[in-house]
């Protein structure tokens, strides 16, 4: 029941080429494999630039960040990209501390993040 209440904690928006994928909520054990598929279909739907909004999420689990290197050595095969924006300080914490922020690409917001493609 959580995982589908989760499901609608992801919106979708299209801004040129890129897909903006706004996630709310919390992103951990049981939320992230409901986002990791999402964002796997829309990659195998073509969409191969993705911005994830994480503007709304309250907290990131080691689950969560594992989603985003699945995603991102997914895009590299297809050459294509994905960053990350929006992240409250307490998730961006939770990314430098992990050394994400080096592997990731990340923004303040989401204006220069679509800079980035």
């Amino acid at each position: 029941m959580v995982a589908t209440q989760s499901l609608s904690n992801l919106k979708e928006e299209q801004k040129g080429d890129v897909l903006i994928l706004r996630i709310s909520g919390r992103l951990d054990t049981l939320s992230s494999p409901v986002a990791e598929k999402k964002i796997f279909d829309a990659i195998n739907n073509g969409h191969y630039k993705l911005l994830i909004d994480l503007s709304g999420v309250t907290y990131l689990s080691s689950a969560g960040m594992r989603m985003f290197l699945s995603t991102t050595k997914k895009l590299k095969t297809l050459s294509g990209k994905m960053v990350l924006s929006g992240m409250a300080p307490n998730v961006m914490d939770v990314l430098k501390i992990s050394g994400f922020d080096h592997i990731l690409q990340l923004y303040k917001v989401e204006e220069e993040a679509l800079r980035y493609f």
